[in-house]
């Protein structure tokens, strides 16, 4: 662990009693005292505490640094409000994600927050086709806390009453513990909840702050990746990647219409070609929740088949566990298009035995954003 880079909360995390592992270059908690499950229903019924600063924070200035991105990201930039945040993802010249991120409109800027993992290389792309027009300058001096649950607003509002204020993809700067926070209220776990970039020297002082609250307790990465696939929502690098499309992936709220085809704005992003048949034609196949019968969960590469004995493999599980949530396994995957119907039975092959499995619509449990 030693070569392992550290987020300006680890001191506090090894404090907590957290488990520690690597993860995308860092040394991540994967979780504390509670386990799992227990930190997964705290964050479901109250508030949890989530270290993500190994991901990265960008900032991209310069000439109309929105029309900029929507060179690379095939989601309607320049008509985002000021102070306003969405989702999207750049894209290959196979119409491929190279990776998924959220960006902001900070009026003078967009801010732009990547995965840890693509993080280098999705600098490297925006610098490459962005710069001398616009700048791309990765922010080193912040770290990214999360505070998700039905009672963030209550905690997150005893240090800042404007932090209730705020909505679902709002952004705005707010001071915290007396640190100046470039707040959103967002998050991957389908809470509502806050993401908060703080600087580094502020950032445990903050983190204790929030967990001092009876209602907060620090959450590790097993309990982000349960409730994240219970919100049915994507993890790059399993359920999508290079060769998967936002047609595929059924992302495609995701591109607004005035970035389709017909649109004011349509297409000049890597892959648009391959995205607008793709949205013509329709794809060949298709992201699908997955519920397997019984208690086991499937997790991740286990091979899907229409029948229980013989035939081609249909699909394959690119995540799977068990949903504490909605007290038994979930999955999701991909299937050919004939078999993403909700309540199609397919089949999961484990050691040799085919199990069934029921394809279902996604999330596995319901949002709760404030809108």
């Amino acid at each position: 662990m030693s070569d392992l880079l550290q987020t300006p909360l680890h001191d506090l995390h090894v404090s907590l009693g957290a488990k520690m592992v690597p993860f995308a270059g860092y040394s991540m908690p994967v979780q504390y005292g509670l386990g799992v499950m227990k930190e997964h229903i705290h964050t479901r019924t109250k508030a949890g505490l989530f270290d993500v600063s190994h991901m990265g924070q960008v900032k991209v200035t310069g000439a109309e640094p929105a029309l900029a991105l929507e060179t690379l990201i095939p989601v309607d930039i320049a008509g985002l409000p000021e102070n306003r945040q969405r989702y999207g993802f750049f894209t290959n010249d196979a119409g491929g994600i190279m990776d998924d991120l959220m960006l902001a409109n900070r009026g003078d800027h967009i801010f732009v927050v990547v995965n840890a993992a693509c993080k280098d290389a999705d600098i490297a792309h925006m610098k490459a086709h962005l710069e001398p027009d616009v700048q791309v300058t990765p922010i080193a001096d912040r770290a990214l806390l999360a505070l998700q649950g039905p009672a963030s607003e209550a905690v997150l509002s005893s240090l800042n009453p404007a932090a209730g204020e705020m909505n679902f993809m709002d952004v705005a700067t707010l001071s915290l513990n007396g640190a100046e926070c470039w707040v959103s209220r967002s998050g991957y776990t389908g809470e509502d909840g806050y993401e908060i970039s703080v600087p580094n020297a502020e950032a445990e002082g903050l983190a204790k702050a929030l967990l001092a609250h009876d209602d907060v307790e620090p959450i590790g990465l097993g309990a982000r990746d349960s409730l994240r696939l219970e919100g049915g929502l994507c993890l790059y690098g399993h359920d999508i990647d290079t060769d998967t499309t936002p047609v595929q992936a059924a992302l495609l709220w995701a591109i607004q219409k005035v970035r389709r085809a017909g649109g004011e704005r349509a297409g000049g992003f890597p892959g648009a070609d391959v995205i607008f048949a793709e949205l013509e034609a329709g794809a060949l196949r298709k992201r699908v929740g997955l519920r397997p019968e019984g208690r086991a969960p499937m997790r991740e590469g286990v091979p899907l088949f229409a029948a229980t004995e013989g035939g081609e493999q249909i699909g394959v599980i690119t995540s799977g566990g068990f949903g504490p949530t909605v007290e038994g396994p979930v999955a999701m995957g991909y299937v050919s298009v004939d078999l993403a119907k909700p309540d199609t039975k397919i089949y999961g092959e484990l050691r040799g035995k085919r199990l069934p499995l029921t394809v279902t619509k996604m999330p596995f449990t319901p949002a709760n954003f404030k809108r």
